[in-house]
């Protein structure tokens, strides 16, 4: 007989806890804290994942902010650092809603991709979270470090003992 490999499915969170990209950072905050989690997939109205927020966006807002180095060489200005990263974190440090600072189309799975699949993934791209998707795009769960700890467990059986 063949011995089956966990699969996402088998320790997602069915359902998890969304937003909506024009929620506030107020209502985040709250949802976190009520909640005890470290982030959340962000949902259109259709239930199509468009980002994902968590506590290090957040933190991202109280971090300073450093502008790019540069130099002026014959009225020209050349960047040692990109721009680009400097106006997305002045964009969070100053965001009011949940689309200013979320993570913006973020790395997603399946519900039948191997467990071992979604834990590499999670490592090689540093992240702590991935929403789960159907084939149509729609948010059916979240699968977390957390999950993938559970995962870890031993699986203990008992056997009937013989009378």
């Amino acid at each position: 007989m063949a011995e089956s490999h966990p699969v996402v499915k088998d320790f997602m969170t069915p359902d998890p806890i969304t937003i909506s990209p024009t929620d506030s950072i107020e209502r985040v905050i709250k949802l976190i804290e009520d909640h005890r989690i470290s982030g959340m997939p962000v949902v259109d109205a259709s239930n199509h994942v468009v980002g994902i927020i968590s506590e290090g966006d957040l933190l991202v807002r109280e971090s300073p902010m450093q502008p790019p180095l540069y130099m002026t060489l014959l009225g020209s200005v050349i960047y040692f650092e990109s721009p680009k990263q400097f106006h997305q974190h002045m964009q969070k440090a100053l965001g009011m809603l949940v689309q200013d600072v979320m993570t913006s189309q973020p790395i997603t799975t399946k519900p039948d991709i191997p467990l071992t699949s979604a834990a590499n993934l999670m490592l090689s791209k540093k992240i702590n979270r991935l929403p789960v998707v159907d084939n149509d795009q729609y948010l059916i769960g979240i699968i977390t470090r957390h999950d993938l700890v559970r995962a870890l467990k031993p699986a203990v059986t008992y056997e009937s003992l013989p009378d």
